[in-house]
């Protein structure tokens, strides 16, 4: 039971830092789908 619990403490951490992580790293959504070869018209 404690293996359990720890695993769902350490899932909702990584749940919480993961959206933080990626973006300071540069790895968001808006970053992954815009390259220089999208034009904006």
């Amino acid at each position: 039971m404690k293996a359990f619990l720890a695993a769902v403490a350490v899932m909702a951490v990584i749940t919480v830092a993961a959206p933080y992580t990626l973006q300071q790293i540069g790895f968001s959504a808006a970053d992954a789908d815009t390259s220089s070869a999208v034009r904006l018209d």
